[in-house]
């Protein structure tokens, strides 16, 4: 009895820390805060902007992503879809900004004991 219920404590523990993963970059991509949201930044990220794509450093995908922010002032973030693939998650919304509607897409993966985000993607 009590293997069982540590299991489903370590489950409900490690699923927990998913969903507040998400939750939190979500909440940085709402309120447009690069720095909020480079801190799940893995060492290495690919950043796609609708006029240009590349890997970045974690500093250098924070100071895109600043700069995104800057041109395109974040009014909100909504997500469409949230999902599990082969050991990655990923999330799609709609983040509006004051120049339009960007589709989003962030994906992540597990490196070490935590979640990190691999790729960025805003797609006008």
């Amino acid at each position: 009895m009590k293997k069982i219920l540590l299991f489903t404590l370590i489950i409900t523990t490690f699923s927990s820390f998913t969903y507040i993963s998400f939750t939190e970059i979500i909440n940085a991509l709402k309120s447009g805060n690069s720095a909020e949201v480079a801190k799940y930044f893995d060492n290495t990220v690919e950043i796609t902007l609708p006029q240009k794509s590349n890997s970045y450093s974690k500093n250098q995908a924070q100071l895109v992503l600043h700069d995104f922010f800057n041109d395109n002032t974040v009014k909100n973030f909504q997500v469409i879809h949230q999902s599990e693939n082969a050991g990655s998650e990923y999330c799609i919304g709609n983040l509006t900004t004051s120049n339009g509607v960007f589709r989003t897409t962030i994906y992540i993966k597990q490196a070490g004991t935590k979640e990190l985000i691999q790729e960025l993607r805003f797609e006008k």
